[in-house]
């Protein structure tokens, strides 16, 4: 089985190419191909999958904050899916800014230029089944509509807002309708720079984007609806 090329793919066509030839494939499959091993479990590993999809299509832009596929302007994301092809969980987009906030518009926000163009691979992840026998399902390559972008704004604005005004602290899971913010670090001792409520520089929880199972449903309920 070869998988791997040893460039970065050219054209979206060739990226969606080398995707399709790992639909139906499990990642015991993957790994065997690219010579690593699969983890036990995905507890410290939780970025294991990813990267072996990475990997396998020629990604090039690691940990620098642009799209995955960067001269491609396309992003890679999994998607833990169950059998009735529901997300599993949330999805991680990137790091949410803290501090220099101000002025920023949605438009060149790190964050939207993630989501301008997005590769997904589904990965029927439940939890019953082991990690090497999950099966990676067929890419979506997708772009946000005008009022997925509109909606995503709305919310994005709201989070900015909040955390100018100094109340990063008042942001739960639950703000946002489609878009949230969460804690994002490797434990709790992790501070990173933030504003305080009286616009004082406090120490906080690094945050990130995540996009809701409920948005991410609509992604791939439409490609369902194509078909």
């Amino acid at each position: 089985m070869k998988l791997i090329s040893d460039h970065a793919p050219k054209t979206e066509a060739e990226l969606m190419d080398r995707a399709m030839q790992m639909a139906g494939l499990n990642l015991a499959q993957l790994a065997e191909a690219a010579t690593v091993e699969v983890p036990k479990n995905l507890n410290h590993d939780k970025g294991w999958t990813g990267q072996l999809l990475e990997w396998h299509l020629g990604a090039t832009a690691g940990s620098k904050p642009v799209p995955d596929f960067e001269h491609l302007g396309i992003e890679l994301k999994t998607i833990p899916i169950d059998s009735k092809g529901q997300p599993l969980e949330t999805t991680y987009v990137c790091v949410a800014p803290l501090t220099n906030c101000a002025g920023q518009q949605w438009q060149q926000s790190p964050i939207r230029i993630k989501l301008n163009r997005v590769l997904w691979i589904p990965i029927l992840a439940e939890r019953q089944i082991p990690i090497a026998q999950r099966l990676i399902g067929y890419p979506i390559l997708w772009s946000p509509s005008e009022a997925q972008d509109q909606a995503l704004k709305a919310d994005w604005e709201e989070l900015m807002d909040m955390i100018v005004l100094g109340k990063v602290s008042q942001i739960t899971a639950q703000t946002g309708e489609f878009l949230q913010i969460r804690p994002k670090a490797a434990n709790s001792r992790v501070r990173t720079k933030g504003i305080g409520e009286d616009g004082q520089p406090i120490e906080t929880l690094p945050r990130g984007f995540y996009l809701k199972k409920n948005f991410t449903k609509q992604i791939l309920q439409s490609i369902v609806d194509d078909t």
